[in-house]
């Protein structure tokens, strides 16, 4: 069942600073802040939503097709996706750019430093849903402002379900358009910040965003993920992972849970519970794509957490 992931392609470069930033920072000079850490520990990962989520679905035997653009750059991550056996056909090369990339620096308390370079990412507006031919269901994730508005009223008008999935890009969106992505929406899903962030936009509560889409979810870490429908409330606990090691791609991975539990026409809390193993099973790796749970170890884990099997 084919499932379109709108979203970004992105390479996650993750730095060490083997100190803490406080040390460095004087708080009297900030007005003439000029500093430079040395990060001796440098790791580069394949990510983006995009990625993160069509790899997630791949473990479970999907159907992932990525829409997304990369810059010149992207010879490697495209590779993968091709040694993976995930398609490329809708993943776009821009000319003249690079590939969406962050540069995120941690210190010794976890603090951490960012900068992300959306690159050619800001041209996902340039793909159209509508030659994604096939697709039962799709999702917009994170991407270009423009992209994710004009992927939404795709989705929409070919009358294919989708997801919305506003993720770190949701501070681009005022409470009016927040609004109209709910109205074309069939789901939608944020995590407990960005739920809050769209109520104070919105001026509505979570119960009256729910009323807008067949099912709002809202996953809250460790608290696990709350699922709205039809007037209820499915609470879904978090699964107990075997270490805690990076919580990066986490979402992404509980969101290919979603995408697979609505493909099958599972019921609500057997999807929600299939993506908090995912999430689970994902927090126990360093990086959004480095885990390689079988579809039969992830049965498994759903059985030991639950009591029963998923399939």
């Amino acid at each position: 069942m084919k499932t379109l992931i709108c979203g970004s392609i992105a390479f996650d470069n993750i730095m060490v600073f083997n100190d803490q930033f406080k040390n460095h920072i004087l708080p009297d000079q900030i007005h003439i802040l000029n500093v430079a850490f040395l990060v001796p520990e440098l790791r580069r990962e394949f990510g983006g939503c995009a990625g993160n989520i069509a790899y997630n679905l791949m473990l479970l035997e999907g159907d992932p097709y990525i829409m997304a653009t990369v810059g010149d750059d992207a010879g490697p991550y495209l590779e993968r996706l091709d040694k993976l056996g995930l398609p490329r056909d809708h993943v776009r090369h821009i000319p003249g750019s690079f590939t969406a990339q962050a540069f995120i620096t941690t210190d010794l308390d976890d603090n951490q430093i960012t900068a992300f370079h959306p690159g050619a990412m800001s041209f996902s507006h340039l793909n159209k849903v509508e030659h994604a031919e096939g697709a039962v269901l799709g999702i917009v994730a994170p991407d270009g402002r423009e992209g994710m508005m004009q992927h939404a009223r795709d989705f929409a008008a070919a009358k294919v379900p989708f997801i919305f999935d506003p993720g770190q890009g949701l501070p681009m969106f005022s409470g009016d358009d927040i609004n109209d992505f709910l109205d074309l929406a069939d789901y939608a899903c944020f995590n407990d910040y960005e739920a809050q962030l769209a109520c104070e936009r919105t001026g509505q509560s979570l119960e009256m965003l729910a009323e807008k889409v067949k099912a709002l979810i809202v996953t809250r870490g460790g608290e696990g993920s709350w699922i709205f429908t039809e007037g209820q409330r499915h609470d879904i606990p978090c699964v107990k992972a075997d270490e805690i090691v990076d919580p990066t791609g986490c979402g992404d991975a509980y969101r290919a849970g979603l995408l697979y539990g609505i493909t099958r026409g599972w019921n609500w809390v057997d999807t929600g519970r299939l993506a908090a193993v995912m999430g689970a099973i994902k927090i126990a790796h360093r990086g959004g794509q480095n885990h390689v749970p079988s579809r039969e170890e992830v049965a498994r884990r759903f059985s030991e957490a639950f009591g029963s099997r998923p399939w």
